[in-house]
């Protein structure tokens, strides 16, 4: 079994690299640490970075997963190959872009670009956003799927995933404590459905709902809080139609052993106990066009 420790980072083509990093830095509340030719790179908390805009088709979109050491790569890249998933190795010029030690690349049955890496860097620079918007770190990553059944066998039998809850036929999966790390929403291509940064307490998401609406930003769901979770929330969109949330009060799940996933309805009762119905495609009718 491919043992994950956590999701680290998203990479996102854009065509307009600073029209993102304007948004991600005075409306998402990311910091720039650095910039290269074609690339901006956001810091969220400790890491290097969790979130690289690089110019590109908008569709370039990458999620990454955090590894113990190279052997658990190694293995990794053999029971991909196994399984008949065409397994790229990042070469040192890659690996470099993406502060890494190393890496493996490969998509999953869905067709989602996925890492793999191995000693994400980490810095000694405190993160300090343009805005208070709360941030706490990067904390979870919605991907889309055509095949919910098919893609929670794969990363429940294929890596160390566990189903935490499932709202309809979307599993949300852990990988810790954490409720849950990796989300499944039903869609009819691949993709990531969105990105989520944790805030410090409800006060910032409040806060957050107020600027963003201010800022005629769309916002497409909440403030609300997760049946599933307990955590509370807001989603809005950001540059080429991708979601983030902000969320605070996520639960933890320590009797593992004991806990077993509960059933949610896909319908908005299932996403929200306050009542609020997300306007998410891949939330709208199990992610019908």
């Amino acid at each position: 079994m491919i043992e994950l420790k956590d999701v680290v980072y998203c990479r996102l083509g854009t065509r307009d690299l600073d029209g993102a990093e304007w948004f991600a830095t005075n409306i998402l509340g990311l910091e720039v640490s650095e910039r290269r030719r074609g690339a901006t790179y956001f810091k969220s908390d400790e890491r290097a970075h969790t979130l690289c805009y690089f110019e590109g088709d908008p569709e370039d979109q990458v999620t990454a997963f955090e590894l113990g050491r190279g052997e658990d790569l190694q293995t990794a890249a053999a029971t991909l190959e196994a399984l008949n998933h065409e397994v790229h190795y990042g070469t040192k010029q890659e690996c470099d872009a993406r502060h890494v030690r190393e890496f493996i690349r490969f998509q999953d049955p869905t067709g989602n670009a996925i890492e793999f890496v191995v000693r994400p860097e980490t810095t000694g620079v405190n993160y300090h956003g343009n805005r208070d918007a709360g941030i706490t770190g990067f904390s979870h990553v919605g991907l889309c799927t055509t095949d919910a059944a098919r893609d929670e066998a794969f990363w429940t039998n294929v890596c160390n995933a566990r189903v935490s809850d499932r709202i309809g036929d979307a599993p949300l999966m852990r990988l810790g404590t954490i409720h849950h790390s990796i989300a499944l929403f039903p869609f009819h291509k691949a993709g990531i459905q969105h990105i989520n940064h944790q805030v410090g307490g409800t006060d910032d998401i409040q806060r957050s709902f107020n600027f963003v609406r201010d800022n005629q930003v769309n916002i497409t769901f909440g403030p609300g809080r997760h049946p599933t979770s307990t955590a509370e929330f807001l989603y809005f969109t950001g540059p080429e139609g991708m979601t983030f949330e902000y969320s605070t009060g996520v639960s933890e799940i320590h009797d593992e052993p004991l806990w077993r996933d509960r059933q949610f309805h896909f319908e908005p009762k299932g996403f929200c106990r306050w009542g609020a119905a997300p306007r998410i495609a891949a939330f709208d009718n199990g992610g019908s066009e």
